[in-house]
C-alpha cells in the first residue's frame, strides 16, 4: 500500500474523459455538509476504494462513503485498517464507515476518523455476511435497537462532524423494523439515515421493498437515502417519487457503470442524458487500472481490477469469453492488451 498517495493530480491527468460542471438541483445538506447533488456512492467492500470513488465523484456523485472499517482494527492501531481511512481531494465529501459492536470502541474509533480528515461517519448496521452477524455486527444490530441507540449516542458525542447510519429493512419478513431503528437514529443525533429495502434474510436477492424506504421517511425528520434496485436513471427517479426520500444511494448499480450517476443528475435537472461510447468505457478501465496500480501497487491492483475490468463489460458483446481472459491477467500491459484486442475486436463487428 502507496500510504498518504494522493491520487488528484495523477489520476485527472489520466481520465480523459470530458469534465462535466453539474449544476444539479435538488442540493442536499447533511449536518453542515452540502452535497451538490442528492446521489450517493454506497459502501461496498472491495469496490468503494480511494480510486473508485474518485471516479464516481467525477462522475456526479454527491457524496462518497468507504468500505466498511473496523472499528477495533483501528484501536489495535492495524495498518492495513489504517490504510482504508485514506481520502484524496478530489473525492470529497466523503464518509467513512465504521463497524462494530461496542459503543465505547466505536466513539473512540470515531475520534480516529474524525481526527484523519473525514466529513463525516457512517456507521454500518445492513452488512448481512456471517462473519459480521455472527459477532453481533452489521445488520444483526437491528435486533438490538437498544444497543444500536447507545453505539449511535456515543458516535454522536464523540465527535463534531456529522454522523449517519444505513441499515436495512429488517433481519427478516417478521421483524421489518427500519421505521424503529430509524427513530432511534433520529433521537441519538444521527444527521441522515440509508435504508436498503431488503432484509438480512434476502442478502442481495429479491426485490428492494421500497415501501419501507417511504415509511422510514415519513416517520423521521432528518435526510433519508433509499437504497436498493437503481440500475438506470428511471428508476432513481420513479424511487424519489415513490417514496420521497432526500437522496438515492448507489450500490451494485454504479459498480462498473459510474455514468449512471451523470445519468441520474442530467435526469434530475430535465436534460438530455448523456451517452457512454465504447471507446470511453474501454479507456475508463485502463485508466481506473493504472490509478490503482499507482495506490496499490501492480500485484494487488490488478487481481482487483479483474472483477472491476468485468462489471465495466458487462451486457457488450462477447462478454463472457473476454470476462474469462480477463481473469487471466497478471499485470497492468496484459491488461492493455486484452483491452487493445477486444476493442479491435467489436470495431470489426
Amino acid at each position: 500500500m502507496r500510504a498518504g498517495r494522493n491520487l488528484s493530480v495523477r489520476f485527472f491527468i489520466l481520465v480523459s474523459v470530458t469534465k462535466v460542471k453539474f449544476t444539479c438541483k435538488g442540493i442536499m445538506k447533511i449536518g453542515n455538509i452540502v452535497l451538490d447533488a442528492p446521489i450517493a456512492l454506497a459502501p461496498m467492500a472491495g469496490i468503494s476504494d480511494l480510486p473508485y470513488r474518485v471516479i464516481c465523484r467525477r462522475f456526479g456523485c454527491g457524496l462518497t462513503v468507504s468500505e466498511m472499517v473496523s472499528a477495533k482494527g483501528l484501536l489495535y492501531k492495524n495498518e492495513k485498517t489504517f490504510a482504508m481511512l485514506q481520502i484524496d481531494p478530489a473525492e470529497r465529501p466523503t464518509a467513512i464507515q465504521l463497524f462494530g459492536s461496542v459503543p465505547d470502541e466505536l466513539a473512540e474509533a470515531a475520534k480516529i476518523v474524525e481526527a484523519q480528515g473525514a466529513d463525516m461517519i457512517d456507521f454500518n448496521m445492513g452488512c448481512p455476511v456471517p462473519k459480521v452477524v455472527n459477532n453481533g455486527e452489521g445488520s444483526a444490530l437491528m435486533k438490538t435497537p437498544d444497543l444500536a441507540g447507545k453505539i449511535l449516542t456515543a458516535m454522536v458525542k464523540a465527535v463534531t462532524i456529522p454522523v449517519t447510519v444505513k441499515f436495512r429493512a429488517g433481519w427478516d419478513d417478521e421483524h421489518r423494523n427500519a421505521v424503529e431503528i430509524a427513530k432511534v437514529a433520529e433521537a441519538s443525533g444521527v444527521a441522515a439515515v440509508a435504508v436498503h429495502g431488503r432484509t438480512r434474510d434476502q442478502f442481495y436477492m429479491g426485490k428492494a421493498d421500497w415501501g419501507i424506504i417511504r415509511a422510514v421517511k415519513n416517520a423521521v425528520g432528518i435526510p433519508v437515502f433509499g437504497n436498493g434496485d437503481i440500475f438506470s436513471s428511471e428508476d432513481g427517479l420513479r424511487m424519489r417519487k415513490e417514496t420521497g426520500c432526500d437522496g438515492l444511494m448507489l450500490a451494485r448499480g454504479a459498480y462498473g457503470n459510474p455514468w449512471l450517476f451523470s445519468q441520474l443528475r442530467a435526469a434530475m435537472e430535465g436534460k438530455e442524458l448523456p451517452v457512454v461510447t465504447l471507446d470511453e468505457k474501454l479507456r475508463l478501465i485502463l485508466e481506473h487500472a493504472t490509478a490503482l496500480v499507482e495506490f496499490k501497487g501492480e500485484k494487488v491492483a490488478v487481481k482487483e481490477m479483474r472483477s472491476h475490468a468485468s462489471a465495466y463489460i458487462k451486457g457488450l458483446p462477447k462478454a463472457s469469453e473476454y470476462r474469462e481472459k480477463i481473469h487471466r491477467v497478471e499485470t497492468l500491459r496484459e491488461l492493455e492488451s486484452l483491452l487493445e484486442s477486444y476493442r479491435e475486436f467489436l470495431a470489426k463487428g
